[in-house]
Parts: C-alpha cells; structure tokens; sequence
C-alpha cells in the first residue's frame, strides 16, 4: 500500500537453516535488528523495517524437503512460495489447507508468522491446527528444531504454537510442516445476490443445513466492493436484471467427492432460496465449467486490486459479530460523512467484504491520498466500535507495525505484560523485528 518505509542499507539472503544461524548470532551479538521477509505482501507493515535494520530475506530457502502422499504431510523450506506449494501437492491429490489472493508471491514462513487466514479457513480451519512442527532460528542463533511429522505430539508445551502469527518477533521460521487435504473430487460454486443484508444470517444457516458436509467457503461483498469489481474487470459480472435490487452478495463454494452428488444439492438449495415464500435471494448464478468457476472466484478475490486501482485505501481487517457486518461499514460511512470527508472531500467509497463463516469483515476506506485528517477521523473510532462488541483489531493480517498502539482494545493489560514476557525470554536483545506486534518501550 505504500504507507510503510524503512531506510535499510542491507538485504541478506540465506540459502540455509544454518546461514540464517549465524547471521543471527552476529547480529545479536552486535544488538542490530533484524527483519525477516518472505513475499511481502502483508498490509499491516510487518515486514518492512521501520529504521535500518538488516533485512532477512527467506526467498532462499525454498526447497521441498519430503512429501508423504499417504499422510499428505508437506515439509518445505519457508521461502517456497503458496502457489508454487500448490502445484507441488497438486499432482499427488492434495491441496494447501491455506488459500489467498497472494499465493502468487506470498511465502509458506510468512504465512505462518502472520498466521494467515484466507478462503479456506472454514473447511480446513487456521495454521494452528494444520501446521504440525516448525524449524526456527532463535534471535541467538540456536537452532530449535521441531519439525515434526507427527499428527498427535502431546509431550510437553506446544512451542511451535508461540511463533505461528508472532511475525518474526521471536525467531525466523525456516521451515514449515503442515498437513495437506486431500483435494476435492469436485467442485463448485454460486453467487448469490440478496435484497437486504439483513438476510445474510438467515442465509448463513440454510447453506449450512443444505450442504453441511460440502460447504467450503461463504464469502460475503457489499454492493460497492461488487461493483468496483465489475467497474474494473474482475471476474463474471450477473446481467443489470440479476442485480438490479440487490444490497449485497454472496459466494457460496462446495468441495466434495462426487460431482453429481455436489450439483444436486446445490440445485435443491437454489430451488429451495429462490421458491420460498419468503425468498433469501433474488436470485443465484450456478458456475457450470471450470472457467467460470474461476471467474465467479475472481470477483471476490478482485475486490483488493479494485481498490487499489480507486486510489490510497485504509485497510482494517477486523472480527466481529457476523449481525455486525453492515453496522460497522454504515457506521464508518456515516462518521466520516459528520466529519465532512465523505465524497465531496478526500474519501471516495466505504466498503466491506469478508469471510462470513468465521466473522472477518475486511473494512476498506479508499481516498485520493493519505491523509492525517482522515486517519484521526478513522482512529480510535474503528478500534473503539471493534472493542464495543467484543471484537478483534486484527482477524488474519496481523499487527505489524500498524496495529501495535491499539492492541490494548482487543486484549487485557494482563495478556499484553504476559506477551512482552514471552518475547524478553526469547529475545532479551529486543533485535528481532523491532516495532512489530508489541509497542517499543
């Protein structure tokens, strides 16, 4: 996004577990920061020093060390990149149980550092439970080795769990074992427009009833999210009559084991929306090829490069209540609006989209520029609505260097001290990405 910039002079790039041994233990030794970065592609400043440091560079290390096609245990080197992983397992029946619109770039260490979330999450659940060991280089050098295979390890404190999403702050992932499922024999999906976002919910709990087993993603886009979209290319656009009246959509994916079996059930689902007496939807768009599956993905996934191409965006990747989701974007448009920055002034569109199953609403406010009166305008106000309900400041993409002063409204002055404990017992130098999660002293 631009809003980060460090004034490093120094870029390293390991090849080796061990090389990455040893330039930690000189710079411990010599107290010079240190910021590891995989693809770069985080929107919360995590991987960008914020001074000098030395930046650590993972794309090295990108070899696929073992992969057992019967247990779909992958062990690959933190720099292999998402989409490159994905091709890897592919051939074997597997897939990633990780899935974003930056695997193209994105890096499995950096993903698991940020414990990212994606489209998958629903269906495979978070890194915390698919990543069964890691290999990290600690800020002295040692090496711990945890790289396991093992599905059921239940000896001992889980220490793998400490660095997946503490974005290098603790150590330098350098290898990654994770779980992969075995891919779908089929699969499938629609998107929906609905009349009222006041249907979402109601929705929500009939698609789960009706596809149970098959149901992979519930994806949900605002009217305005959808329509920048469309306005710059991305994806199958529904005709002007399949979307006239409709307040919001979503994207419904299946994944299963036999394709009649999937489509049959989603034409009774469809059957069962549209004929209600009460209809949910006005209507619904099945894929019928691989191509259009594709395409119908592409809206969602297109939304971020939408924005960008709109101009400067304030991203807030929030959890809260799923009834939640329109108040918070409504409220957002409507502060803005009483502090006379909305449309007329430097604030051009207000808009949400996310991941409906497990709460993540991606709250997005694009302007012309970056500007202090509107980032005083949007802060503390998001942070105090997410603490209102009970909400999380950061439900995938992380803190950063973004999110380190509002931490206190998603978690307790006690979790915060226990924290910073946790990172003076691993890091007492404080040289491992300074400035990122926990506020420097």
């Amino acid at each position: 996004m631009g809003r980060y910039h460090g004034r490093s002079t120094t870029v390293l790039k390991p090849r080796t577990t061990q090389e990455v041994s040893e330039i930690m233990k000189w710079c411990n030794k010599r107290r010079i920061g240190v910021v590891p970065q995989g693809g770069n592609t985080g929107l919360v400043g995590g991987s960008v020093p914020v001074d000098n440091e030395i930046i650590l560079s993972l794309s090295n290390l990108n070899k696929v060390r073992s992969f057992d096609p019967v247990s779909g245990i992958l062990v690959a080197e933190a720099g292999c990149i998402l989409q490159s992983l994905t091709d890897y397992v592919a051939p074997h029946n597997h897939i990633m149980p990780i899935d974003l619109g930056a695997k193209g770039s994105c890096q499995i260490g950096g993903n698991v550092a940020t414990n990212a979330g994606g489209l998958r999450l629903l269906r495979y659940g978070s890194l915390h439970g698919t990543v069964l060991g890691l290999e990290v280089v600690l800020p002295d050098g040692t090496i711990l080795d945890q790289l396991t295979t093992l599905r059921k390890d239940n000896t001992g404190y889980d220490l793998k769990q400490l660095f997946i999403g503490a974005e290098g702050t603790l150590g330098v992932i350098t290898g990654v074992s994770i779980l992969t499922p075995p891919a779908p024999q089929a699969s499938n999906n629609v998107i929906l427009a609905l009349p009222s976002f006041d249907h979402v919910l109601p929705l929500y709990q009939t698609v789960k009833r009706q596809l149970s087993e098959i149901l992979s993603a519930f994806e949900f886009i605002d009217r305005t999210a959808y329509d920048l979209a469309v306005k710059h290319g991305q994806g199958r656009a529904l005709s002007e009559e399949e979307v006239d009246g409709a307040e919001c959509f979503v994207l419904v994916e299946t994944s299963g084991g036999r394709r009649e079996h999937d489509e049959e059930k989603l034409a009774d689902l469809l059957e069962l929306l549209i004929t209600a007496d009460k209809p949910l939807v006005n209507t619904g768009v099945l894929s019928q090829s691989p191509a259009q599956f594709s395409s119908l993905w592409a809206l969602r996934e297109g939304v971020t490069e939408a924005v960008s191409k709109e101009g400067k965006a304030y991203k807030y990747d929030i959890s809260v209540p799923l009834s939640s989701f329109k108040d918070v974007v409504d409220g957002t448009r409507e502060h803005l609006r009483s502090k006379g920055l909305l449309h007329d002034k430097a604030v051009k569109y207000v808009l949400g989209y996310g991941h409906v199953g497990d709460g993540n609403l991606h709250l997005n406010i694009v302007a012309d520029a970056y500007l202090p009166e509107i980032q005083d305008a949007l802060e503390p106000y998001i942070y105090e609505v997410v603490a209102l309900h009970r909400g999380s400041i950061s439900a995938e993409h992380g803190i950063g260097a973004m999110k380190t002063h509002a931490l206190p409204y998603s978690k307790s002055a006690t979790s915060i001290a226990l924290m910073r404990k946790i990172k003076a017992v691993f890091d007492p130098h404080g040289i491992m990405n300074p400035g990122k999660v926990l506020e420097l002293m």
